[in-house]
């Protein structure tokens, strides 16, 4: 069942100006919250994005790597690139990656509305809990930028904290109505409309929940 409660895709109550500071804050506890509650539905993104070897990937706000580090190790003759606006959580992700050896990865601050990459000339792109962060304005620039660096026929792969389905979700969405901080400034969105506005091709919406955080994991494709 769908919570009573629903926060609106415009409600985002941190701006993009403080985004940075607050991931600062939370990188060296983050990823003990990425564990309990996150990692299903992110396993689910890089397992449905059939990486091969070989392939330029670019993954968006790639925080402390969790998915990043998977990413590097199922590609490790193509090109991968991860950014993130958070130098805390870049900090992090380099120091999770040490092992990896001589992979070919870049780590660096950049942001989503304007990506440090040529236009068609990426294969997967990933992007993992940042959608919920954004006004709609935001949302549909950044998903602009993501069409212009796909190739044709690429693949997006998205996972955002989405409208609770079931029951006990509806406790994120009242935390973060009292305490946004205390949440990332993360809400619940619906984004398989906003990716159709763009001229992606969505492919598929799952939906999951670890510790009653509800998440979606979205396909598309760069349509012609």
């Amino acid at each position: 069942m769908n919570c009573k409660l629903t926060i609106q895709e415009s409600d985002a109550r941190i701006p993009q100006s403080k985004i940075a500071g607050v991931y600062d804050l939370n990188a060296p506890v983050y990823d003990i919250w990425g564990t309990l509650t996150e990692s299903n539905a992110r396993q689910r993104a890089i397992d449905l994005a059939g990486i091969t070897d070989g392939l330029n990937i670019l993954e968006v706000a790639v925080g402390t790597g969790l998915a990043f580090h998977e990413i590097v190790k199922r590609n490790p003759n193509g090109s991968n690139t991860g950014i993130d606006l958070s130098e805390g959580m870049l900090s992090r992700a380099r120091k999770r990656l040490q092992g990896v050896g001589m992979a070919n990865y870049t780590l660096s601050i950049a942001s989503a509305l304007d990506l440090p990459v040529k236009s068609s000339s990426v294969d997967i792109l990933f992007n993992n809990y940042m959608f919920d962060l954004m006004t709609p304005e935001n949302i549909d620039r950044a998903l602009e930028e993501f069409k212009r660096v796909l190739k044709l026929g690429g693949r997006l792969v998205l996972v955002n904290m989405t409208k609770g389905e079931k029951h006990g979700s509806c406790i994120y969405e009242r935390i973060y109505r009292m305490f946004p901080a205390l949440m990332g400034g993360c809400r619940g969105v619906v984004l398989s409309g906003s990716l159709e506005l763009q001229g992606f091709t969505v492919v598929s919406r799952e939906y999951y929940q670890q510790m009653l955080f509800p998440s979606e994991v979205v396909m598309a494709t760069k349509a012609a």
